[in-house]
């Protein structure tokens, strides 16, 4: 049977032209298009989502901008959003605003830094140690309860009105959520992961490298933007008093020589501040816990 078909094949002059490879396949189409469906779903997806998350805000600013020029406020003492943010162009061109910025992040980002280096190491050590929480437990009820700003004058009286009164106001509000919340995570780690880790026979070092540290982190986080909020707005109020620049001594100035659309655009400012600062303490929260798997698997 062999023989027959080469021989056809020899007779036809077939056996001499080589099998043509098959065409590879394109890649189809459909996928193609699939990939871009859903190229185009979430670019979609992700306007939708800041459209909604700024359509707020944007009806605020328009709600600002018509209420004085309808006269349903008092333009004098809230004018519209226009002529604020020409105050803030006009404010940050000649340099001011950078100046008093400059000043305030300086104060604020210092005191801050400080409560969170002093908070969350006796934070971790009143959490798991019960002797240590025992002996400073009263005292820390005492002062927890005490407002930062209720103890402004007596900052000023002992450091004066130079920038240490400043700075350790800040350090005084930001260690509260910081040390309280560290303690509370310290104290709601799952017990299973520390049997789990104690029965591995780890040293208490590598214990809390390992456990307690991991398991902290985003109930200590949640203090710590507490702690940024707070540093902005605690300066602000010790920045009235005394200070010769600062966004708080933009503010008040502004008042006191009734600047009203500048008063508005130092306010403006701390805002943008303080959304810009909560923003970066979120991305660094996900950098440290990025091993968690997220809730929705």
């Amino acid at each position: 049977m062999s023989t027959v078909t080469t021989a056809k094949g020899a007779g036809t002059g077939l056996a001499t032209r080589p099998e043509a490879a098959p065409p590879k396949p394109a890649a189809p189409a459909p996928v193609r298009l699939g990939r871009s469906r859903r190229a185009g779903r979430r670019l979609a997806h992700g306007v939708l989502r800041a459209g909604t998350r700024s359509a707020a805000v944007v009806a605020l600013l328009l709600l600002w901008e018509t209420a004085p020029r309808l006269g349903l406020v008092d333009r004098t003492f809230l004018p519209p959003f226009g002529e604020v943010a020409e105050a803030w162009w006009g404010l940050a061109a000649d340099g001011q605003l950078a100046d008093h910025a400059r000043a305030s992040l300086t104060r604020s980002f210092s005191g801050f830094l400080i409560a969170v280096s002093l908070a969350v190491p006796l934070g971790l050590l009143i959490g798991w140690y019960r002797p240590v929480a025992d002996l400073l437990g009263p005292l820390l009820e005492v002062f927890r309860n005490t407002a930062a700003l209720a103890l402004l004058p007596v900052f000023v009286l002992l450091l004066g009105i130079g920038e240490t009164s400043k700075i350790s106001i800040v350090v005084y509000a930001c260690a509260w959520p910081v040390l309280l919340s560290t303690i509370s995570a310290v104290r709601s780690v799952d017990p299973t992961l520390l049997r789990l880790a104690r029965s591995l026979d780890l040293p208490a070092v590598r214990l809390f490298q390992k456990v307690i540290l991991p398991a902290s982190v985003p109930a200590v986080f949640t203090g710590v933007r507490l702690a940024g909020a707070v540093s902005i707005l605690v300066l602000v109020a010790a920045e009235m008093i005394g200070a010769k620049a600062g966004l708080g001594y933009l503010i008040n100035a502004s008042q006191y020589n009734f600047a009203i659309p500048q008063m508005y655009a130092g306010i403006i400012t701390i805002s943008a501040v303080g959304v810009a600062f909560n923003q970066l303490l979120v991305a660094l929260e996900r950098r440290l816990s990025s091993w968690r798997v997220p809730a929705n698997g």
